[in-house]
């Protein structure tokens, strides 16, 4: 569980922190404000960049803390800023590393609720939550980023997605 969580969340925010820099490099190689590309969205009904970043840093935050046992961490305020997003992955990034492995790993059979934004409750065990909800929630958000930061001009592969082989 705890590979399954922390394990992947944490090299994939850091792959979105490497497209926010490829990103910001682009945009000052054009000579461009990147904060404009935090605006871009896919459909007028789909979430903004800035918000897919914060959605991946809400899931991947939420699951392991619900598997732990212990309550989220409060992420900064999402800002339409390049270094804002930067501050809200790394916050991410340091509460989950932080999660005891033992609890995570424990929390396959416990029953568990994620609150939604509009205060729903969805009943899940922790290896559902897990499986069904918060890795394919996560990965939508960091794939839709990629895929607006593409469209956008800015030069990125899948390596760029899936990151370094080492891990």
């Amino acid at each position: 569980m705890y590979e399954a969580s922390v394990g992947l969340f944490v090299p994939y925010l850091r792959n979105l922190s490497a497209l926010l820099d490829k990103s910001v490099a682009y945009a000052e190689a054009r000579k461009f404000n990147p904060a404009i590309l935090l605006g871009m969205r896919m459909a007028p009904n789909m979430y903004d960049l800035a918000q897919q970043v914060g959605e991946a840093c809400r899931h991947a935050t939420v699951a392991p803390a619900l598997l732990a046992g212990r309550e989220p961490v409060a992420l900064p305020v999402l800002e339409h800023d390049m270094a804002g997003l930067q501050a809200r992955i790394a916050t991410a990034i340091e509460f989950i590393e932080s999660l005891p492995r033992a609890e995570i790993d424990a929390a396959a059979e416990r029953n568990l609720f994620f609150k939604l934004k509009n205060g729903t409750e969805l009943p899940f065990t922790g290896r559902t939550l897990l499986l069904t909800f918060s890795v394919p929630q996560f990965f939508f958000h960091v794939t839709t980023a990629y895929d607006l930061l593409r469209h956008a001009g800015v030069e990125l592969v899948k390596r760029d997605f899936l990151g370094p082989r080492e891990r």
